[in-house]
């Protein structure tokens, strides 16, 4: 793993500590696939939260919207 890998996953652990630890592992995964992606989806849905939409209407437009590109990540 590279150091910039090492690195996505360590901040998108603390990001989702919240969450229990089976689902971290997989948002951790899924990220690590492609991280470009989500770093796209990431940008967009600050985007739209500093427009003054919710965190979690973004969050659910943003990922209406990158369907296609995510479901290949989930099928791998």
């Amino acid at each position: 793993m590279s150091l910039q890998g090492f690195l996505l996953k360590q901040y998108a652990s603390w990001k989702l500590r919240n969450l229990p630890p089976e689902r971290r592992e997989l948002m951790t995964t899924l990220v690590s696939k492609n991280p470009e992606l989500f770093k796209k989806i990431g940008e967009e849905i600050e985007r739209r939260k500093k427009g003054g939409e919710s965190e979690t209407r973004a969050a659910i437009e943003v990922m209406k919207k990158y369907r296609a590109e995510l479901a290949p990540l989930l099928t791998r």
